[in-house]
């Protein structure tokens, strides 16, 4: 709907559903160049064996797919994105004297490498390349009981504070 209320028809304004015309799809184009050695993780040659469907509370982390890396570097050495120990500590940052509890905290943060889409092995021209971008992916809350500058004691919970996992974005 425009301000005025009236409705307007999506196809005129150039939007398509997925089954609009196949002559107005749309479509990606990329150059890259690829080294005559790519890197690759080499897999392990395992006789073959019938596949039972794993329950979600089966995997080693329930809430996370299996990544295709299961090794954290590749063939060439370079580390894979993944999440790293990183303690807060209010002792050295000299807080002591407001913070009450806790004494710190394990923030965690990602370090590593994408290689999606494009590894930095395929030599990828910068024009209309998407990058991946190594990121926290899930955040988690941390609560501290500190004194406020009236001396009352404040119990916060401060969102986004502990790194839960990492991703490629």
């Amino acid at each position: 709907r425009t301000d005025d209320g009236h409705s307007v028809d999506p196809g005129s304004a150039g939007l398509l559903g997925r089954r609009g015309p196949r002559s107005k799809q749309p479509f990606m184009v990329t150059f890259f160049r690829a080294s005559p050695n790519p890197s690759r993780i080499p897999r392990a040659a395992k006789p073959p064996r019938r596949r039972q469907p794993k329950k979600s509370n089966d995997l080693p982390h329930p809430n996370k797919l299996p990544g295709i890396f299961d090794d954290v570097h590749t063939t060439d050495g370079r580390q894979v994105c993944r999440r790293h120990e990183l303690y807060v500590s209010f002792q050295d940052l000299g807080w002591l004297d407001w913070v009450i509890a806790p004494q710190g905290y394990s923030a965690y943060y990602c370090e590593g490498e994408c290689a999606f889409p494009l590894d930095s092995c395929m030599n990828a021209t910068n024009h209309a390349h998407p990058a991946s971008v190594l990121c926290p992916h899930k955040l988690s809350a941390t609560s501290v009981l500190y004194y406020d500058s009236n001396n009352n004691v404040i119990l916060k919970k401060h969102r986004n504070m502990v790194v839960k996992s990492c991703g490629c974005h």
